[in-house]
């Protein structure tokens, strides 16, 4: 069968698997990403384990029905017990542990109110460090409000979008197809791009600044009649489809001044999110129906496109390409 995305489904990166404020000390979550089930529990240590879902004793799921004690998940099947390194802490009813009981683990690292996994196909050990978003937690700016989507697309499908300058004023009907740079740093992205906005009736210049961690983590900022940032994810959950989440912030001033009246900031965000997010709701029926052109045919006002495609190669392994000449996925 001729895959429809000709690279592999899994890049490298960081990539967010769930909130902080969604697990608590004791809590133990089933997750399914990347292909894998996955369990991420917190223990009383507040530190977070991630770990592969099947326990090597007898296969039993550790994140349907399992439970913390101390720092370790407990399998409940037969309570064999692993923290967040994967090590077996215990067999209760053992009298010589066993050898080869530990379990794979994944690194985790909490930022900004998410919690994101790095993901390697050969297990190499994360190569940067997802930053932080120093708007979270400030006084100045509102708390998270958060929306997800299932897609049925690519992490690169949908980060291309960014540099293709043209699809914004032809699919989200700005009045100009912005001018959008972007220069690459290591693994990241970073772009710039103008923004006219419309406040009473005026025109408002402003501009978008991106930066792309990857594939998996995102920082964008808004300025303009609102300033905005948005910390949004991609994790890949299987072959065909991406976990997308959105999380906004609004500085808490408008045209130099503070809002006091919560309804008008209120009023403020969520016009500015209902526009961004009819924007990506605008581009699911094109993700999840186009084909991977390799090399596309571009034109001077396609914005940064080949930038960009240079930038991604650095997040797939010659392993992975290995395995898609096998037949199998990767």
């Amino acid at each position: 069968m001729t895959r429809r995305f000709p690279m592999p489904s899994f890049p490298v990166g960081w990539f967010q698997i769930a909130y902080s404020e969604d697990i608590d000390v004791g809590d133990v979550i089933p997750l399914h990403y990347f292909g894998q089930h996955l369990v991420l529990f917190r223990g009383e240590d507040q530190k977070l384990g991630l770990l592969h879902a099947y326990c090597p004793h007898l296969g039993a799921h550790l994140g349907h029905g399992g439970t913390v004690k101390g720092n370790s998940v407990v399998c409940p099947f037969h309570a064999w017990q692993f923290d967040c390194t994967g090590k077996c802490t215990d067999v209760p009813y053992a009298t010589r542990q066993p050898k080869r009981a530990d379990t794979k683990a994944w690194h985790v690292v909490e930022r900004s109110g998410l919690i994101l996994a790095w993901y390697h196909p050969d297990d190499e050990p994360p190569h940067w460090d997802p930053p932080a978003a120093p708007e979270y937690g400030d006084p100045e700016w509102t708390d998270y409000t958060r929306k997800d989507w299932t897609i049925r697309s690519h992490n690169q499908e949908m980060a291309e979008n960014a540099v293709d300058s043209a699809h914004f004023h032809y699919l989200h009907g700005t009045q100009n197809i912005p001018a959008t740079e972007a220069e690459r740093n290591g693994h990241i992205l970073h772009m710039k791009s103008p923004a006219t906005m419309t406040y009473k009736g005026m025109p408002v210049e402003g501009k978008i600044l991106s930066d792309l961690y990857g594939f998996g983590y995102t920082q964008t900022r808004f300025f303009g009649i609102a300033e905005t940032c948005l910390v949004s994810s991609a994790t890949p959950i299987d072959g065909e489809h991406v976990h997308v989440r959105f999380n906004f912030m609004l500085r808490k001033t408008l045209a130099g001044s503070l809002i006091e009246d919560p309804a008008m900031l209120e009023m403020v965000s969520s016009k500015f999110r209902s526009a961004v997010i009819r924007e990506l709701e605008q581009d699911i029926p094109i993700w999840e129906n186009k084909i991977y052109i390799a090399p596309p045919v571009l034109c001077d006002g396609d914005g940064p496109i080949g930038i960009f495609r240079k930038w991604v190669k650095q997040f797939y392994t010659q392993s992975q390409y290995e395995r898609i000449e096998q037949g199998l996925d990767a």
